[in-house]
């Protein structure tokens, strides 16, 4: 196997997200529920370009609303979806707007 020729390939094909035998990197999705007037999970850690989405499994409207303004929602219906995708690592708190008892933090790497 020649090297000289393999190497540039595998850092081209890394480069454009694709595994070294071609696949392509599949980016992290985690889904958090809205349900029973709770954020579950209520704390997770994602990794950088991560997207998460709040899905509404209540009856009753939520939000989902960053405590520093970053992401938010409008009312979310039964089983209607929220999708942010975090590109920076921290520590992020949410609530909903509607039931503040209703809180949640994403820690991203």
């Amino acid at each position: 196997m020649n090297l000289k020729f393999l190497i540039p390939t595998l850092i081209l094909a890394l480069a454009a997200g694709l595994a070294p035998d071609g696949a392509v990197k599949a980016a992290q999705t985690i889904n958090i529920s809205a349900q029973n007037f709770m954020f579950s999970p209520a704390t997770i850690t994602v990794k950088t370009g991560a997207t998460v989405t709040w899905v509404n499994h209540d009856e009753e409207p939520h939000t989902i609303f960053s405590d520093v303004g970053l992401f938010r929602s409008s009312a979310l219906d039964t089983n209607e979806r929220f999708s942010y995708t975090f590109d920076k690592p921290g520590t992020y708190h949410y609530i909903c707007t509607i039931h503040p008892r209703m809180t949640g933090t994403i820690i991203v790497e």
